[in-house]
């Protein structure tokens, strides 16, 4: 039987680029919403937001976007 991996990044032909999935504002999961190169010293990203496809936009920490299951 044949496997199939990710497709190689062709920005630094080192990474694949591997699929990410999100959840929309109904809170239904969209598969596939970005694909991001593996090589962190490459950034290469491709996404979909509402319709739009955008590359190479940049990449930041979701460090502050963490949210309290508490509220006060």
């Amino acid at each position: 039987m044949e496997q199939f991996g990710f497709p190689k990044c062709r920005k630094c032909d080192k990474g694949d680029l591997v699929p990410l999935s999100d959840f929309g504002s109904q809170g239904s999961s969209i598969h596939y919403k970005a694909w991001v190169c593996t090589n962190p010293d490459c950034g290469y990203n491709l996404k979909i937001r509402n319709g739009d496809v955008y590359i190479n936009e940049p990449i930041m920490s979701g460090v502050n976007n963490i949210r309290s299951r508490h509220s006060t």
